[in-house]
């Protein structure tokens, strides 16, 4: 009920002020003055806008390499993983199963290469005493050099049937948030198949598209900020890539802009609005606290030397920051406005 009835005044004030006979301030309060800023022309840097998107610049699918189905998942999505830390267990029993039976046929290979080496050494002393043939020699040799190979053969296979086996538990590669959760506990895994999703969120950036026109005044001013809408935030850019590819069908070049580690609460795919800086003027400026909407209407309150309020509709620009907004008409410089419209308006006559 409140709200309505500073809607409803804020409405009149301007309705009686458009028709030339506005009401007569209420004067404040004494010792309730309502806090004031004072408009004013200073110079401020002039920017160029383009929408963008936040993306990660390491983001990553982690799949199963073995079949084999899921007995374990530690992680969802929204936590945080460190690198190392086992995310996805696989059932490895049959990998197991298969490490055994090779490390069992490792063993037989080697005791036959015991007894290769053990008959090829009987057969160069008998070869010496004249009681066996060169061919017989030559025949113990192969056979001990075929022993040798299978032996290497088998460990070979060995070591791979434990690196399959391995692969049952899947670690993070790096530190990050987990993004995406692609399988259900109890689910087959096959090679090839999406587990989860990460992204370190320390190495985000921002990608704008900008048109071919403005990449040469972006180029020379080489600064620019990230106003991030959800958060409420504007952040400055780390370093800046201009892309040296164009698109041939929209004639516009992506701009990647990286962002500082410290950033929070932002991940891929959040809107933002890139600012470029290409130069500075002398502009008039507002504080954005001090701006209302009401409708179609844009106004202030106006702060007179007594203190009392007045709502003046005003005209504002593009350019400004995360603190001010450019005023083209409606205000002149020294004028003081109210930092707190709300309880401004509640001091008009009738509200």
């Amino acid at each position: 009920m409140g709200r309505l009835r500073i809607l409803l005044a804020a409405l009149a004030a301007a309705g009686l002020a458009a028709c030339g006979e506005a009401p007569a301030p209420k004067p404040a309060p004494k010792g309730e003055a309502p806090k004031s800023a004072a408009v004013e022309l200073r110079d401020i840097e002039l920017t160029t806008s383009a929408e963008a998107v936040m993306e990660a610049v390491r983001q990553s699918t982690v799949s199963a390499q073995i079949s084999g189905r899921v007995v374990e998942l530690r992680f969802d999505v929204g936590d945080y993983v460190k690198k190392g830390d086992v995310i996805v267990r696989i059932d490895e029993r049959s990998a197991a199963r298969a490490l055994e039976a090779s490390e069992a046929q490792v063993l037989e290979a080697q005791a036959a290469l015991a007894n290769a080496r053990a008959q090829y050494e009987r057969s160069k002393q008998l070869l010496a005493q004249k009681f066996i043939s060169q061919a017989a020699l030559d025949q113990a040799e192969a056979t001990y050099k075929a022993a040798q190979a299978r032996v290497g053969a088998l460990v070979a296979g060995a070591g791979q049937a434990a690196t399959e086996r391995s692969f049952a538990t899947v670690v993070a590669p790096y530190s990050g948030v987990v993004s995406a959760r692609h399988i259900e506990l109890g689910e087959m895994a096959s090679p090839g198949r999406p587990l989860m999703t990460g992204f370190d969120p320390s190495t985000l950036r921002v990608v704008a598209t900008v048109p071919q026109a403005q990449v040469a005044l972006i180029q020379s001013g080489g600064k620019a900020r990230i106003e991030v809408p959800s958060l409420g935030r504007w952040v400055d850019v780390k370093a800046m890539t201009i892309v040296p590819a164009a698109d041939p069908r929209t004639h516009t070049t992506r701009i990647r802009l990286e962002l500082p580690a410290e950033v929070r609460g932002v991940y891929p795919g959040v809107y933002a609005r890139v600012h470029f800086v290409i130069g500075k003027a002398p502009r008039l400026l507002v504080p954005r606290a001090a701006v209302v909407r009401r409708s179609e209407v844009t106004a202030v309150y106006v702060v007179d030397e007594q203190g009392r309020a007045r709502l003046r509709q005003v005209r504002l620009g593009s350019a400004g920051d995360e603190a001010s907004v450019e005023v083209l008409a409606g205000l002149k410089p020294g004028e003081r406005v109210a930092l707190e419209p709300l309880k401004a308006g509640m001091a008009l006559p009738g509200a």
